[in-house]
């Protein structure tokens, strides 16, 4: 099992329609501009695969961030002029709907599989997850780009 995770925030819209890309196709990309942070990733995990926290964004909830989405992070691929290279192939429908999602806005896409949603009893609290130096975060933070963590689980 890995020692790291990533936790990363993904409008709740994208998971959602992610979830039919994922079991259709094995595969679903999502967008970043962290670059950095999956090149460091890829060297970290040495080519295995790595549990992926997601912080389901752009919801109606007041409370503290919760981890209640979980996948396999299975590697990432360059953007084709901030678009993916496969087109909307792996990408969430909902993805479609906004042009600028798809072109030029995006330096890669990190590819998971197994995306799926945490039953409400499991879902985890941000505030439980260590940081790679041993510090929990604050109960008021929220992520707001991807992070590599201690695994949890």
């Amino acid at each position: 099992m890995s020692e790291i995770a990533l936790l990363a925030p993904v409008p709740l819209v994208h998971l959602q329609d992610g979830l039919e890309i994922c079991k259709s196709k094995g595969k679903v990309a999502f967008g970043s501009r962290a670059w950095e942070v999956f090149r460091e990733l890829d060297t970290l995990r040495a080519g295995g695969d790595v549990p992926v926290l997601i912080y389901a964004s752009m919801t109606d909830s007041d409370g503290p961030a919760v981890v209640s989405w979980q996948a396999q992070y299975i590697g990432q691929v360059d953007s084709k002029n901030g678009a993916h290279p496969a087109g909307l192939e792996y990408r969430p429908l909902s993805t479609a709907e906004n042009t600028s999602d798809n072109l030029g806005w995006w330096a890669i896409f990190w590819e998971v599989r197994g995306l799926t949603e945490i039953p409400e009893e499991q879902r985890v609290p941000v505030q439980v997850i260590q940081s790679r130096t041993d510090q929990f975060y604050k109960p008021s933070f929220i992520p707001e780009g991807p992070i590599i963590v201690q695994n949890p689980w």
